[in-house]
């Protein structure tokens, strides 16, 4: 087990109703004008938006309200946010949505508090966050885990890239989790959900890091329950009991705690960053996507630990460490499809199969134009990449 260093500050409040809980919590980390980020309509027709602000109302906070936050969140919107909320005077970021809205509303405390900074600087790496504002969550999605983390997503339209950003400032303040918001989600985001979070864990759990044996069960046992339920989910998203194992999977699975103590992969959702920055297709569906290429390309580096994740996971009986891992992968990809997901370039409609040239430039843009690898269980250059997007190209 490697040394490492957990912060985990989120306050958690879980359960029905909780939402109109919004404003005493803001109120408690010290708001006073509560900037209030959303996505489409949902929350409006549903009337989640009107309990929320009606809670900062009996809190006596004043609040502004923007929405119009899309998947794979644009760096124009969080620009123009910034804004507003400055001139608002915001001292508080409230997120009532999914992982987008959630990562616009991270950009947006940043933003306000920098206002020399143009937030992109932060996400290029050009510039380090030092201070923010404190951000609240209300959950309608379980899925990116944005919620828990120290991750933020932007994708700048103008260049087609999206860049992630990893810092203790990103940590919301507190997270409402009811189940209950997530009912009217329809099947594909209850999908690309459960690949999500999945993922988040996976792409900590293939490391070459041995003894890790807490973290191990952990990360296993989260998977196991995340399967389960995602099968009952995917057919009706009106079950409490698995919505609510679902949508707590989801913050445990990307706060960390599925991974410590070991070398982190994260080359899966790298590929997936640049399908989703060229084709906008949704984060989930392009994971799905390519999955099973990276695990097929890079599996024999230790065939070891899928055989494990094989045994532990997907009660694969093969003895044979080789075939246990092969077959630890058909039921991974096999999983994915009996969630609708794509798995491949043609079954995923926003991308479609590509020209031999077309891959190149998408592998060269993973590598940043060559100048970076991606992974630590197998570390991929350019080369690796081109090849693996080869594989999921059929």
């Amino acid at each position: 087990m490697h040394g490492f260093t957990q912060y985990t500050p989120t306050r958690i409040i879980f359960g029905k109703a909780t939402q109109k809980q919004a404003g005493e919590l803001a109120k408690r980390f010290g708001a006073t004008k509560v900037f209030v980020v959303y996505g489409g309509g949902s929350v409006v027709r549903s009337g989640l938006l009107d309990q929320v602000t009606a809670s900062l109302q009996e809190a006596g906070l004043d609040y502004m309200t923007i929405g119009g936050v899309k998947p794979n969140p644009r760096l124009s919107f969080a620009r123009e946010a910034v804004k507003k909320s400055i001139e608002f005077g915001t001292d508080f970021v409230l997120a009532v949505g999914g992982g987008s809205v959630i990562d616009t509303s991270k950009a947006v405390a940043h933003g306000t508090v920098n206002p020399e900074t143009d937030i992109w600087e932060f996400w290029s790496k050009k510039q380090t966050v030092t201070k923010s504002l404190p951000v609240g969550v209300v959950l309608t999605l379980a899925a990116a885990g944005s919620e828990t983390s120290d991750s933020a997503v932007l994708t700048n339209e103008d260049t087609k890239i999206k860049r992630g950003l990893s810092t203790d400032f990103n940590r919301p303040a507190f997270a409402i989790m009811n189940p209950e918001l997530t009912y009217t989600l329809p099947k594909y985001q209850v999908g690309c959900g459960v690949v999500d979070i999945m993922m988040h864990t996976l792409d900590r759990y293939f490391t070459q890091t041995e003894n890790n044996e807490l973290t191990d069960e952990i990360a296993e046992g989260l998977l196991r329950t995340v399967i389960r339920n995602g099968a009952v989910a995917i057919k009706d998203s009106h079950d409490y009991n698995a919505m609510s194992e679902i949508m707590w999977a989801g913050s445990l699975s990307h706060n960390g705690i599925t991974g410590l103590g070991a070398e982190k992969d994260f080359a899966v959702h790298q590929l997936g960053h640049e399908l989703s920055a060229k084709f906008d297709i949704a984060h989930g569906a392009s994971l799905s996507t390519v999955w099973g290429a990276w695990a097929a390309y890079v599996y024999d580096a230790k065939p070891a630990r899928f055989a494990q994740y094989a045994r532990r996971v997907w009660n694969v009986e093969e003895a044979d460490d080789v075939k246990a891992a092969q077959e630890g992968i058909k039921k991974t990809v096999a999983y994915f499809a009996s969630l609708d997901m794509p798995t491949s370039f043609s079954e995923a409609t926003e991308i479609g199969l590509k020209t031999d040239e077309e891959v190149k430039k998408m592998a060269h843009g993973c590598s940043y134009e060559g100048t970076r690898t991606i992974g630590s269980f197998k570390v991929c250059n350019e080369n690796d990449i081109y090849e693996i997007y080869k594989l999921a190209n059929k």
